[in-house]
């Protein structure tokens, strides 16, 4: 398989995980969304070498990886170009911040926690936004941000660029097989042709957008698009579920949780 029909494929597989009918996929999406968006700003509010007091913040994806039945190790797979970015941020804080900094006794490299502390952020982050996606498809989180008051024409816009994101790979797709059939020999695109090649992908995503665009009016749109059939209605599940996640949240972020659990077990934080 091509890396073109590899991406369509993904995107594909995630709307199917999306679908599913489990437990967090039937979570109302605002729900979702908001915890997703408090977690991410509470792991990112940590002091730089608050190493011990992020750690516990690890509880919310462990969790939701396990409610929700995701391969942890599919999703490090598939997250594989992104994590390496993230990780390398921090990586050269341990020669510009040369402190020593004292963490439970022991007197450790400031350059080396903050290295692990802006890692930690950064997996954090995008294992909490790898999840929504995950459980939520784009139609409900485009009604979340509808519940939210953002504009329409925003969120249409988001809707659709996700939707034909596929259908432009799928030009770009065909193209460059047409263009392997014409050049058997060759190895990926000659640098020469790129700009006959990108003008001819131009021209398909705009005739494809046009019909796009012809279907939209024939099905009634004006200006508005229906992203839910009906409306969904908060459960008192929905509810428990954000009380307790964000209860939790707050708890690890205003109390040393990890300390705490050292000292009743004594163990090395005690």
């Amino acid at each position: 398989m091509s890396k073109i029909g590899n991406a369509i494929y993904e995107i594909h597989y995630m709307d199917t995980l999306a679908e599913r009918d489990q437990w967090v996929n039937r979570i109302h999406p605002l729900v979702k969304f908001v915890l997703t968006i408090g977690y991410i700003m509470t792991v990112v509010s940590f002091q730089k070498y608050d190493v011990i007091g992020l750690a516990g913040m690890v509880v919310y994806p462990i969790a939701v990886f396990m409610l929700s039945e995701l391969s942890f190790w599919d999703s490090i797979r598939r997250l594989r170009l992104v994590l390496p970015l993230v990780c390398f941020v921090g990586i050269l804080n341990p020669f510009f911040d040369k402190n020593q900094v004292l963490i439970a006794g022991i007197q450790m490299s400031a350059g080396v926690l903050s290295m692990l502390t802006l890692i930690m952020k950064g997996v954090f982050s995008v294992l909490a936004s790898y999840l929504l996606i995950a459980t939520t498809s784009v139609e409900k989180l485009c009604y979340a941000f509808r519940l939210l008051h953002i504009p329409k024409a925003v969120v249409t816009q988001f809707m659709l660029t996700y939707r034909y994101i596929t259908v432009l790979l799928g030009e770009a797709n065909r193209i460059t097989q047409a263009y392997a059939l014409r050049a058997p020999n060759q190895k990926g695109v000659h640098f020469k042709v790129w700009g006959s090649l990108a003008g001819q992908l131009l021209l398909r995503s705009m005739d494809r957008a046009e019909d796009v665009y012809e279907s939209m009016l024939l099905r009634g749109y004006q200006g508005d698009y229906r992203y839910m059939q009906e409306r969904i209605a908060l459960r008192w599940q929905d509810a428990v579920y954000f009380v307790f996640w964000a209860g939790l949240i707050v708890l690890f972020r205003l109390c040393p949780v990890i300390f705490l659990i050292g000292s009743l077990t004594g163990g090395i934080f005690a």
